[in-house]
């Protein structure tokens, strides 16, 4: 007998795919993860990536009515046709119709969406945003790249045809590094883990940094993960990269915060892991660049006339699983049918 509904999400990344099934009354109910064949072409990902949701949906429809897939991948993105565009990180699959593709397959609805935003849908939903029972916010995905999702009132903000949210390519220093976008300067070749890896190294090729010329030695595959434990050693050209990171956020984050003025902005990715080494250069930018952002600064003591509305930055509250809960929520935040079913409940 069938007694809810579910949902079944995919978090396309570059090196994994995960795929879930989700119900709002039960969770997460399983998750298969299945290794991302980029190096054998657009077809075969599809192809894992359709064998996934009909493994899952066969398990599973016994019990549930299936609402719809769920699909978070790497931009750029045409929306709502779930087409890809030039995506750096997936490459040979520019103008893939995901979206097409994988209906024609599994023979159901299927929503595709900017991996960053499905994060912070789920941050919304069932993270940050739900422990502070905020309905908007901004997310900012330190990875890679730098990528950048905005909920407002509970839903998506995809802007003319699903290319907003780029906050990688706020510029911050005009006579910048090179970006993968073709511009200079950029968030993402500043705050991103190829970011820190590359000022490393520059670093190294100076010739002034010996604690980062011995571990680029000892590890010539060194991630950012080794840097910020030099820098937790106390080594102080590791530390500074990390400044240098938190500066180009506050820089990136006072425009946001006096472009949008949203409760929350929630800082996330694997590089958010460093959150204590780079948060004090970020808000201490913050608070200079923002003059929203210093009326509205939780930090600061209630005075007379003082706004109750506060913006808080934080990190993530659900770490890595954002990415998969998102994509499972999305067909309830993108298919309504009129019933009573709503992602308020989830």
């Amino acid at each position: 007998m069938i007694a809810d509904f579910f949902s079944i999400g995919v978090d396309f990344g570059g090196t994994n795919l995960r795929v879930g099934a989700y119900s709002p009354t039960a969770g997460l109910l399983e998750s298969i993860q299945i290794p991302t064949r980029l190096r054998d072409g657009r077809d075969a990902v599809v192809a894992d990536m359709c064998a996934g949701i009909l493994e899952l949906r066969e398990r599973h429809s016994a019990q549930y009515l299936l609402k719809g897939v769920g699909i978070g991948s790497a931009g750029p993105l045409e929306l709502p046709e779930g087409r890809l565009r030039n995506p750096p990180n997936l490459p040979g699959f520019d103008g893939l119709e995901l979206r097409a593709e994988v209906e024609r397959v599994v023979g159901a609805r299927v929503a595709v969406e900017n991996d960053a935003n499905v994060a912070a849908l789920a941050e919304c939903f069932l993270g940050k945003g739900k422990k502070l029972g905020i309905d908007s916010l901004c997310m900012l995905t330190l990875g890679t790249g730098v990528g950048g999702g905005v909920i407002l009132h509970s839903k998506i903000w995809d802007g003319m045809n699903g290319m907003a949210g780029e906050v990688g390519h706020i510029n911050i220093y005009s006579d910048g590094p090179e970006c993968g976008c073709g511009s200079r300067g950029c968030l993402e070749p500043l705050a991103s883990a190829t970011g820190v890896r590359r000022r490393a190294k520059e670093l190294i090729e100076e010739g002034a940094s010996p604690g980062l010329a011995a571990l680029g030695k000892k590890c010539p595959d060194f991630a950012p993960v080794e840097i910020s434990e030099l820098a937790l050693a106390g080594d102080s050209d590791a530390k500074k990269i990390f400044e240098e990171v938190g500066r180009a956020l506050g820089l990136g984050l006072a425009a946001l915060i006096n472009t949008l003025n949203l409760p929350l902005y929630i800082v996330g990715g694997g590089l958010a892991n460093s959150w204590d080494l780079f948060s004090p250069a970020l808000f201490e930018e913050l608070r200079y660049r923002s003059y929203v952002y210093r009326m509205t600064d939780p930090a600061q003591p209630e005075t007379a006339g003082s706004s109750a509305a506060k913006t808080r930055v934080e990190r993530p509250e659900l770490g890595t699983e954002a990415g998969l809960l998102g994509a499972c929520i999305l067909p309830f935040n993108v298919f309504h049918d009129g019933d009573a079913l709503s992602i308020t409940k989830l």
